[in-house]
């Protein structure tokens, strides 16, 4: 008679592959004790299949705005929130995440921005959060730190050709940048200069100079795709700024690019633009509205994963 017994096999036996598909499932909280159980299920929730994308878009700051800089106050809460949420996925991750994605309205520091990029050496894409508390200094050294970065996204920032200057240096597979604010002609002049193989940029949404526009178009040589949909344009003319259109100047220095990206004034969000003066207040649209992008590559899309999800939001809420 035959032994009709089932073979039983042990849970740290399973194939690495399927534990993987499992734990994808799950949040990073969640796999916070799952990761304890065992060497193999600790090596397999670090897997660089779970973490290649990890988006903090539902972190936000609990701020209040002033006249003197930073021009932000930020309640102590969110800074320890914030480092208790960088801690655990930073362990669990154990340097495999690839790219990463903030919330315009999280006001980071040099102390959380230091903590990422000493735990995160292979990242390749950025979506930055506010820069109000980051230092040049702080954000240098994290440039410095990352020398596989090839897609980032930045809110405005006033003196940005340090940064620029910085990622031409050291992150030589640097080719894609997505800027949210204002874009001058010194913000153009350092990336010709010091991006001369940048491929894809968005200005989606932006408040765009004339003439920046134009020294880019002309002088970005390896640029193919470019996206000023939804931008105010302006002219200076004397002491006055002039709103102006896309005229046959723009559309005639476009049109070597592979794919340039402009929109008419009929829709909703260029009347936005306008009523904002070229500087988009996000925080009066529909949440996620910051994420999208005409261009596929720096399109967030609405979901914003897993790991951080609603109801792991909850669970790290103070």
């Amino acid at each position: 008679m035959g032994d009709d017994r089932s073979v039983c096999r042990k849970w740290d036996d399973m194939e690495t592959d399927v534990l993987v598909k499992i734990f994808k499932l799950l949040n990073m909280v969640e796999m916070g004790p799952v990761s304890q159980v065992c060497r193999l299920w600790r090596f397999t929730c670090s897997d660089p299949l779970i973490w290649k994308t990890i988006d903090f878009s539902r972190l936000k700051s609990n701020f209040i705005q002033t006249r003197v800089s930073p021009y932000i106050w930020v309640d102590d809460r969110s800074d320890k929130r914030l480092f208790r949420v960088l801690k655990l996925a930073m362990a669990l991750s154990r340097g495999n995440v690839s790219c990463m994605i903030f919330h315009y309205n999280l006001y980071m520091k040099d102390e959380h921005l230091s903590y990422i990029t000493e735990r995160s050496p292979h990242l390749k894409r950025l979506v930055m959060p506010a820069w109000n508390r980051i230092t040049k200094n702080g954000i240098c050294q994290a440039i410095r730190r990352w020398p596989h970065l090839e897609s980032l996204t930045m809110p405005t920032i006033g003196h940005p050709p340090y940064i620029i200057q910085e990622i031409g240096q050291h992150c030589k597979n640097f080719t894609e940048l997505k800027i949210m604010g204002t874009f001058e002609c010194h913000f153009a002049s350092s990336i010709v200069s010091h991006l001369p193989n940048l491929k894809v940029l968005s200005l989606r949404c932006s408040r765009l100079m004339k003439d920046a526009l134009l020294m880019l178009l002309h002088y970005a040589e390896k640029l193919e795709v470019l996206n000023i949909s939804h931008c105010l344009i302006l002219e200076t003319v004397g002491r006055k700024q002039v709103v102006r259109e896309i005229d046959a100047s723009i559309l005639e220095a476009g049109s070597r690019m592979k794919v340039f990206v402009c929109q008419n004034r009929g829709c909703l969000t260029c009347q936005r633009m306008m009523n904002d003066e070229g500087l988009m207040r996000w925080y009066r649209y529909e949440e996620g509205f910051w994420r999208y992008d005409e261009v596929a590559s720096l399109d967030l899309g609405e979901d914003s994963g897993k790991l951080f999800d609603a109801e792991c939001e909850k669970l790290t809420a103070w």
